[in-house]
């Protein structure tokens, strides 16, 4: 029988995966850091000027989205570059920043 019968079911082999998304994403740091990153990629540096958080913070952080699948990285020489992972994340990721930054003034600034 076709899965999409069973939506129930569907949901019941994802929540696990969708509540891990979601907790996730109820830290303000993380979501800000998401955020930003939905513009695009970004070094490590980068981050650190537009979010308001220590190095000490930020690498925390970062470290707790690389072992959710959130974000991906890049190394060019001595720089380590962000972006977000493909998957259901960042299209909810992307939602939530169309959503809430919808203008220049609503989002973190930009360099």
């Amino acid at each position: 029988m076709d899965s999409n019968m069973h939506p129930a079911r569907d949901m019941e082999l994802h929540a696990s995966d969708a509540a891990g998304l979601m907790k996730a994403l109820g830290n303000e740091s993380r979501l800000m850091i998401l955020c930003v990153l939905a513009e695009g990629e970004r070094s490590v540096s980068d981050l650190n000027t537009i979010v308001p958080l220590s190095q000490s913070a930020l690498s925390q952080q970062l470290a707790r989205l690389r072992q959710q699948n959130l974000v991906k990285t890049r190394r060019e020489s001595q720089t380590i570059y962000y972006s977000l992972a493909e998957g259901p994340a960042d299209r909810v990721i992307n939602l939530l920043h169309d959503i809430y930054c919808g203008s220049a003034a609503d989002c973190p600034p930009q360099d």
